[in-house]
């Protein structure tokens, strides 16, 4: 690639360990990653990350692999998770939405075995805001608030046809009579 005043310059470069391996090819400008399309390679030449840079970090559009595997998908902001979908090893999507400072935080989607099981806030990974559960076979279970990832405010309990067993209030996880 360029360089300029001896840092890298503008337009596509390679960047090596100090044992020959790849681990960086995208543009560069003023001797950091540039505000464009980049990929970052382990020493052992599996992909990280491609995707784009702003101001030397991953921001924007861009995919995140270990080992090879992609487990992350969609946008970055300043170097951490922002908005997108997390998968396991295995390639199965546990988790979609928003996430804050790289948690996951905000609206969200989680998955086990590719089945939706909740739709609602998430609070650093757990449930906590309004929320819908869900089992196994996609039928909705519970409908309504939860803290600290447990039942607690106004919610609606289903049994496993979809049919309305309990509607009230929680408190910590237990049925309030009222």
């Amino acid at each position: 690639g360029e360089y300029i005043n001896g840092q890298k310059g503008k337009g596509k470069n390679f960047e090596y360990d100090n044992n020959g391996d790849l681990i960086f090819e995208g543009e560069y400008k003023d001797g950091q990653r540039w505000n464009g399309k980049g990929k970052e390679f382990e020493n052992n030449g599996n992909l990280i990350y491609e995707g784009e840079y702003k101001d030397g970090v991953r921001h924007g559009k861009g995919k995140y692999y270990y080992k090879g595997i992609l487990i992350y998908d969609r946008y970055f902001f300043y170097g951490k998770r922002h908005k997108g979908k997390e998968y396991n090893l295995i390639g199965n999507l546990i988790y979609e939405g928003e996430y804050l400072d790289g948690d996951r935080y905000g609206k969200g989607k989680y998955y086990y075995n590719c089945k939706l099981i909740y739709d609602g806030y998430p609070f650093f990974g757990r449930k906590h805001g309004k929320g819908k559960e869900y089992d196994d076979n996609g039928i909705l279970k519970y409908d309504g608030e939860y803290r600290d990832g447990v039942r607690h405010g106004k919610g609606r309990e289903y049994d496993n046809k979809g049919n309305l067993i309990f509607e009230g209030r929680y408190s910590w996880g237990l049925k309030v009579n009222e």
